[in-house]
């Protein structure tokens, strides 16, 4: 069973209802003239965790999305910034109203900093901490400007999402060059180590390794522990490459790093 912490009241609380197998994720971006920005992002990648997390524990999920009434080229910009970071599009997005019923019955509700306190309907909420450079760019609504406010022409958009990750996701983040380089290597070196395990005989995923990395998703969401446990099963001389590989695969269902683009590149490069 997942538990989450409760903003309200700062307790770990079981989810979902035992009645139910369904998962309804409800994702409120924040509502304000300026328009979407990076925390609505980051409160989307959130959502897009849990219910990649519920699917790994054997539950469906449902998530919907709220948001201000956008005009079109900022629902663009938001579609292209959900597709560049790998999230997966709600099933359903509506219009805000505070008295709607959208969200109602959702079980969890996932709040972009600075939404406000009443929005909240029921269910266990979950707020998400800012997110932005150091010299933030506020509501950037084109398609083009809404990432690079925090990575430059040219990178990767999984490294700003490998980024985010590696924060709880209550903690604010302020991101710089060099954190976000750091990112961007890591998720280079990982890619290149997985395409070379993966040329190896496959091997089970260690029982231990598994364990630990369901027990801390199921416990409030601590993506930074599973990619901490990533970095120590890629040195760890009693587990085979096969293995490291099955790893780092099935990891990567609830990380959605692409962590397996390099897989064959070698082989064909070489033919």
């Amino acid at each position: 069973m997942l538990r989450i912490v409760d903003t309200r009241t700062g307790h770990l609380v079981e989810i979902p209802s035992v009645r139910r197998h369904l998962l309804s994720i409800c994702v409120h971006l924040s509502v304000h003239q300026a328009g979407i920005g990076l925390v609505d992002l980051r409160a989307l990648l959130v959502g897009d965790v849990l219910a990649r997390t519920a699917e790994l524990h054997g539950l469906q999920s449902r998530t919907f999305l709220t948001t201000s009434d956008l005009p079109h080229e900022q629902a663009e910009a938001l579609d292209h910034a959900m597709s560049a970071l790998g999230i997966h599009p709600p099933a359903t997005v509506g219009v805000h109203h505070s008295s709607g019923t959208l969200c109602a019955a959702a079980d969890v509700h996932v709040h972009a900093y600075g939404t406000a306190a009443q929005d909240a309907v029921g269910g266990v909420r979950i707020d998400v901490g800012q997110f932005g450079p150091a010299s933030r760019e506020r509501g950037v609504p084109d398609r083009s400007r809404l990432l690079d406010a925090v990575a430059p022409e040219g990178t990767d958009p999984l490294a700003v999402r490998m980024l985010m990750l590696g924060h709880a996701h209550r903690a604010p983040i302020t991101v710089t060059g060099t954190a976000l380089e750091e990112a961007r290597r890591m998720l280079g070196d990982w890619r290149q180590l997985v395409a070379d395990w993966a040329q190896e005989p496959s091997r089970p995923i260690p029982a231990d390794v598994l364990r630990h990395a369901h027990a801390v998703l199921a416990d409030d969401l601590d993506v930074p522990a599973v990619l901490d446990e990533l970095v120590t099963v890629a040195t760890r001389a009693d587990v085979p490459a096969g293995a490291r590989f099955e790893t780092f695969a099935f990891l990567d269902r609830v990380l959605g790093l692409d962590l397996a683009r390099e897989v064959g590149h070698q082989h064909r490069a070489a033919t």
